[in-house]
């Protein structure tokens, strides 16, 4: 297939096209480089520096034809949501709906949207699955949340003239190699081995007792591969997580153990919470399972001695 993937500059994005070129696909990638890193896109890829609030920079891709859009492009942080509200509104709501007005309008049969665990907000029903009622209380989740609806309210439009296939991936907490180790607004495991590799001390907001679900990003790309080629996953909408919980104070424990800190050893403190941060996560992924056929398959134990070992490896550390 001809497959564009927005944000391919990221870190899922440089991942997922790094295994659409190995199934053969013909990838295109499309980024603004404002949390993404042109050297990440993988050699064969034909790149254009371009982003989706502006969609005459990105539709001379669409022009050319494609059989696929996978969408990762977005502002990822929760915390820059609020300090700019607008800007975080403008990319990750105005620019999904750039893009789902190029796929109508160029007749693209195929899109896959990054969706986020925030979209649920503060649940009662832990593990969570699709069906719960999404009301989050992140200006990010917002804008998250009324992306994937604009994607699937297009879908289901009468006037198309062709069949649109969409499907939404509400992705959890995503962690690998090649997470950004020293950007503070994303990938709370990666901030952690950033400190320890720099012996910087660890801050944890809040008590600590907030729960994730983290997945490792080499079962991500499985499942985005999974649903592209999936005739069962158009219309649908997937989380994707290990559906294991997972407390900040455990993570920063099993991360300081990785560098063979003993317990209570490694310099760990506390700040005051910050707003829009749920409390209790963890993904039912019975959907996943039952309809794509879909399974993580890498331990958070593996997965983070990988990442470890990559983070390790790429600083020197």
């Amino acid at each position: 297939m001809r497959i564009l993937v927005t944000g391919g500059a990221g870190f899922i994005g440089s991942h997922l096209t790094r295994r659409l070129l190995a199934d053969g696909h013909e990838v295109h990638v499309v980024d603004n480089e404002s949390n993404g890193l042109r050297s990440a896109v993988p050699a064969g890829a034909h790149y254009r520096r371009a982003d989706v609030i502006r969609p005459e920079e990105i539709e001379p891709v669409f022009a050319a034809g494609l059989d696929a859009v996978c969408h990762l492009a977005g502002q990822v942080s929760i915390i820059k949501a609020y300090d700019n509200p607008v800007g975080d509104l403008r990319t990750n709501t105005e620019g999904t709906v750039n893009v789902v007005q190029l796929c109508v309008r160029h007749r693209v049969p195929r899109l896959i949207y990054a969706s986020s665990m925030t979209a649920y907000g503060d649940c009662k029903l832990v593990p969570t699955p699709e069906t719960e009622p999404c009301l989050p209380d992140s200006y990010y989740g917002i804008t998250k949340f009324a992306a994937e609806r604009y994607v699937h309210a297009t879908a289901m439009r009468p006037d198309l003239d062709f069949d649109f296939g969409v499907t939404s991936l509400r992705m959890f907490s995503v962690y690998g190699p090649g997470q950004a180790l020293d950007n503070p607004y994303q990938g709370v495991l990666g901030i952690f081995i950033g400190k320890l590799i720099r012996g910087e001390p660890i801050t944890i907001f809040g008590d600590g007792e907030q729960t994730r679900d983290f997945i490792y990003i080499g079962d991500i790309v499985n499942g985005w591969v999974t649903a592209l080629t999936s005739d069962k996953a158009a219309g649908g909408i997937f989380n994707l997580g290990s559906g294991r919980s997972t407390s900040i104070n455990d993570l920063a424990a099993h991360a300081a153990a990785a560098f063979g800190h003993k317990p209570g050893a490694y310099d760990i403190r506390h700040a005051p919470a910050r707003p829009g941060e749920q409390r209790r996560v963890q993904a039912d992924i019975g959907r996943a399972q039952s309809v794509l056929g879909w399974q993580p398959r890498t331990t958070f134990e593996q997965g983070l001695a990988e990442t470890v070992r990559s983070g390790r490896a790429s600083t020197g550390g």
